[in-house]
């Protein structure tokens, strides 16, 4: 009798305690997967085919991502293309990618010119104002393809007030120069330099805004304190 007493609480124990172990071994599961923002952002980095070529800074990329999922998510842009321009970096690099967020593929790494009155070989100084020729940091869509004095262009529109907005009325828009080119760089030890656009390679302007036109996402980054300060897109 008093065996199957002390064998019928021993039971009841069991099977209270059970369930909480279980339980336990659930969320220690959950705290192991990376469902944190930046554990996300570094498995999608992780995940880009490069085609060999060199990615731009996790930095630059993540707050990138940042701001085009959330414009995407408001209907701003519309394409699954992310143009990231770094002006931390020389402009005797290339520092010009453009990634397609379906696939996670870079399709192009080339040379982007800034502003004149940005800087010399680099970028330090940034405005919104017209007749600055300082190039605009943050946030853009991309707008329509038209032919000005730079032959075929792409019209930029900024999403973010007090920073780029006046894109558009200031004429910032990508088109090819001569002056963007490895040539330019061995003549004259750094990249031309445009009116606040960000100018490509003669060779590659044409099919870079065909692909990118109609509301696809550019990101002109540097780590600029001005820019962290005045953003609201990405924290």
């Amino acid at each position: 009798m008093i065996n199957s007493f002390f064998t019928s609480v021993f039971f009841l124990l069991f099977s209270f305690t059970a369930p909480t172990t279980k339980t336990e071994s659930t969320k220690a599961t959950a705290m192991a997967s990376p469902t944190t923002a930046g554990a996300k952002l570094a498995e999608m980095y992780g995940s880009i085919n490069s085609n060999e070529l060199p990615l731009p800074s996790f930095e630059s990329f993540s707050k990138a991502v940042q701001g085009f999922e959330m414009l995407k998510s408001q209907g701003k842009i519309t394409k699954n293309l992310l143009t990231i321009i770094d002006f931390s970096k020389s402009s005797n690099t290339r520092r010009l990618w453009i990634i397609n967020m379906d696939t996670k593929t870079l399709l192009y790494n080339t040379l982007v010119a800034h502003g004149r009155n940005s800087g010399e070989e680099y970028a330090s100084r940034f405005s919104n104002l017209s007749s600055s020729n300082q190039s605009s940091l943050g946030f853009y869509a991309t707008g329509e393809i038209y032919t000005g004095k730079h032959g075929e262009s792409l019209k930029l529109d900024g999403l973010e007030p007090g920073i780029n907005s006046n894109a558009r009325s200031r004429a910032v828009v990508i088109h090819a120069a001569d002056y963007v080119s490895e040539s330019f760089i061995k003549q004259h030890q750094r990249l031309g330099r445009s009116q606040g656009c960000p100018a490509l390679p003669n060779h590659l302007n044409k099919e870079i805004i065909s692909l990118i036109k109609d509301k696809s996402c550019l990101f002109i980054y540097h780590p600029s304190r001005d820019y962290a300060k005045a953003t609201r897109l990405i924290s």
